[in-house]
């Protein structure tokens, strides 16, 4: 067991640096992406709610088809199909894209339900003293929606942090790119992955602790 750990601190000097970068560039793309999926999935939450039955359908329809459709999948179109039409983007660029797209679907129905939650009431009052949908939404409702849906959005980025090791295999020199890296480099996989493993663990379980305590609070203060 000795001679197992005195493995990490023989190149840990070296590995360290090598993997907080490619960290940097795994919190980077699940940053970004997260952004884009809580933007895109705040307009179809939105749109399911549509007084026009076609803009309805269309949200429900792109729903449907991205929660249907693996992510690796839409990663490849978007890195390796588009380019046949003409249209390129680098490796993050496309990972940041394909997870946006993908987690979207997810972030629709998390906001649809916390839209849900608020009575209309609210919305009929805020219109009642003047203020415009656009202004009742930004103002009154989607601040209550946040505070409701704070933990499932938590998991859900927590879901998509895993899900950017998948940008790996479009070129992207994430955390699991640069430990497969080191690990042919090195010929030690196991204390390489075991490291990637913790550090995605050291992300991701204060997170899903914080998103527990959030959701526990949340249930009492609807008693």
């Amino acid at each position: 067991m000795s001679d197992f750990l005195a493995v990490f601190s023989q190149y840990g000097g070296e590995w360290g640096p090598r993997l907080a970068g490619a960290a940097i560039v795994s919190a980077r793309i699940s940053l970004l992406g997260f952004a884009l999926a809580a933007v895109a999935g705040l307009l179809l939450g939105l749109a399911q709610a549509s007084k026009s039955r076609l803009i309805r359908t269309l949200a429900k329809g792109y729903i449907v088809f991205f929660r249907g459709v693996p992510v690796l999948a839409i990663l490849f179109l978007i890195y390796f199909g588009l380019p046949g039409i003409g249209v390129v983007f680098n490796a993050e660029t496309a990972a940041v894209l394909g997870l946006g797209l993908a987690f979207a679907a997810q972030m629709a129905e998390v906001y649809r339900a916390g839209f849900n939650s608020i009575p209309k009431g609210q919305w009929e009052a805020s219109a009642s003293v003047g203020m415009s949908p656009a202004q009742s939404l930004f103002f009154i409702i989607l601040p209550q929606v946040t505070r409701i849906i704070a933990a499932p959005l938590i998991v859900t980025f927590v879901a998509l942090l895993k899900d950017s090791s998948l940008a790996s295999l479009i070129t992207v020199k994430e955390l699991v790119l640069e430990g497969r890296s080191l690990a042919t480099e090195f010929f030690l996989p196991m204390h390489i992955y075991i490291w990637v493993g913790a550090m995605y663990f050291l992300i991701a379980f204060p997170l899903s602790m914080a998103a527990k305590y959030l959701s526990r609070r949340a249930q009492r203060a609807g008693r």
